[in-house]
């Protein structure tokens, strides 16, 4: 090593080595090196990330997986695997596609159009041969549907029935819905106490992310010149920041939480940052255990290093914004205390926010917001071609048409309930949610919450070695709850909405007998402990885990 280090620093050795060398041969050493160089540091500043700890476990961890995968390819095991698949996609499909000869399928367009009274006759008929599976208005969801009353709904279906075939791609001929758009996008801004920002609307929570991540690696390739962006995200963010890098081709730094605040480990964030670095992340609140990063602290190292924090809100939406209003954001209740810290644009740092309106804004699904600090970042995501023969292409965002009419049920949904009624509505279902974590803390000793969610999530594993919380989940699911089921630890969460509020008392009869059951009686067959328990068994378990996710969506285009 010292006689090569000698070499490179002695410029006579290094230039009559050169002379002796042809065109041909200079340029390979060169680019030798430069591969070497290159790929040096790009381990480099992996290892400082990950540590050499979790680096060295990265490393065992994928060698035992390629020594498995070679193991499965034997054909006997391959044969048993591939008869467990066959088992779980039957499963998958009992489940979800319709059987028998008296179900009617619609695979080819009909010879004649039917009439209105044959369609709506015929979806009455599916969801009969589908059954009720889940009837959303008893309430017993995780999220999923966030109703805002019968009244609200009639509203919507208004602004859908006047606006059907509005699109905001011709805001020339639909001028109504460009205008609405605007003042969502406006609303969402002084709430998030930004009045002077910029956004645009977009389909979903994901989408939203995925837009911010594009926006940080253009804007990041034109003022800072990176051309091989990183992100560092904690491993509570949502996994659309992994699916929007995997789209925009953005490496990612997956940060741990700590195992009791649930607030991503700064030490580890501050530690990964690195030249490449874009994009820091925080969540206000998380989906899996509804807990609140310190987003103040990110701030402070997204401006010192002049790299984007993108403050995740698509769940605590018309959530966190009121807490404070309501007299909610820090206190102690039931003997536990939360507190929600700052998370809007008044902390120093924050450069950009998604906002899910079809949350607890009520909105139809299929709306979201994301929002800059200025206009100047926005222009970063938007996809302008002046090249195109059908003319100059301009779109702010994936879509290029658009449903107007959700916009325009966005935009009524948010005058119908106004700041007064999501006040009321923040208060309810928060107030709800720590019912439900209180009395986990203080009435169920085999459970405990994890963190202190500020909002709507609570969830909950287990601290007893003789209660399984998925079986706990499987156990509810039996009593016609349908609740998410987390890793990382095993846990269970709810997201409360308007529909729980009449149910909490329900729900809380219902966990403490599930509890119980999980403790005597174990079934051990349930889907929570058979999927996720295929997922930590070995390090294959999450490409088991994968294929049969593949499987459910490939049945839901089987028709």
């Amino acid at each position: 090593m010292s006689s090569v280090k000698l070499f490179l620093q002695d410029p006579v050795i290094v230039r009559d080595f050169l002379r002796t060398r042809t065109p041909y041969e200079t340029a390979k050493t060169a680019l030798f090196f430069y591969f070497v160089i290159t790929q040096s540091l790009k381990f480099c500043r992996h290892v400082q990330a990950r540590g050499i700890t979790d680096s060295l476990r990265d490393s065992w961890t994928w060698t035992y997986k390629q020594v498995l995968l070679l193991a499965l390819k034997v054909p006997s095991v391959q044969k048993d695997v591939q008869q467990q698949l066959n088992k779980a996609r039957l499963d998958i499909e009992g489940k979800l596609v319709p059987q028998g000869v008296d179900v009617s399928r619609h695979l080819v367009l009909p010879d004649e159009g039917k009439s209105m009274e044959w369609i709506i006759a015929e979806m009455e008929k599916m969801d009969g041969e589908l059954g009720t599976r889940a009837d959303w208005k008893h309430g017993k969801l995780s999220g999923a549907v966030y109703h805002g009353g019968d009244d609200l709904s009639r509203i919507i279906v208004a602004a859908f029935e006047r606006y059907t075939v509005s699109n905001p791609l011709h805001p020339d001929v639909f001028p109504a819905i460009r205008k609405m758009e605007a003042e969502i996008v406006s609303m969402c801004l002084r709430m998030y106490n930004n009045p002077d920002g910029a956004g645009t609307m977009t389909s979903g929570g994901t989408e939203s992310i995925v837009m911010a991540i594009k926006t940080y690696r253009d804007w990041a390739r034109e003022v800072k010149g990176i051309t091989e962006p990183e992100m560092i995200v904690p491993a509570t963010a949502h996994a659309a920041f992994d699916k929007g890098a995997a789209y925009m081709k953005v490496k990612v730094h997956l940060i741990p939480v700590d195992p009791v605040t649930r607030k991503a480990n700064i030490k580890r964030v501050r530690r990964a940052i690195n030249r490449n670095t874009i994009l820091l992340v925080g969540s206000a609140v998380n989906f899996p255990d509804g807990n609140q990063d310190d987003i103040v602290v990110l701030g402070e190292l997204a401006a010192k290093h002049n790299i984007g924090l993108h403050v995740d809100c698509c769940l605590g939406s018309f959530i966190v914004p009121f807490l404070e209003k309501a007299g909610l954001s820090d206190g102690e209740d039931g003997g536990a205390k939360y507190k929600l810290s700052p998370f809007d644009f008044r902390v120093r740092g924050v450069t950009s926010i998604s906002c899910d309106t079809h949350k607890y804004g009520f909105a139809p699904k299929g709306s979201s917001v994301i929002m800059y600090r200025d206009a100047a970042l926005r222009r970063h995501q938007y996809y302008i071609t002046p090249y195109w023969t059908g003319g100059v292409y301009a779109s702010p965002s994936l879509s290029g048409s658009r449903p107007g009419a959700l916009i325009a049920g966005t935009w009524a949904a948010m005058q119908y309930m106004g700041s007064d009624g999501y006040l009321k509505s923040c208060r309810e279902i928060v107030s709800c949610a720590r019912t439900i974590a209180n009395t986990i803390t203080n009435s169920i000793p085999e459970l405990y919450v994890l963190g202190s969610p500020p909002a709507s999530v609570v969830a909950f594993g287990s601290k007893s070695p003789e209660v399984n919380v998925h079986e706990v989940g499987d156990a509810m699911s039996k009593k016609g709850w349908h609740l998410n089921a987390l890793t990382g630890p095993a846990a269970v969460h709810i997201a409360c909405t308007r529909l729980t509020l009449p149910v909490v008392d329900t729900f809380i009869a219902d966990l403490k007998d599930s509890v119980q059951q999980a403790k005597l009686a174990p079934s051990g067959k349930g889907t929570m402990v058979a999927l996720y328990g295929l997922g930590q068994s070995s390090p294959v378990g999450p490409d088991m885990v994968s294929e049969v996710a593949t499987m459910f969506l490939d049945t839901l285009y089987k028709a």
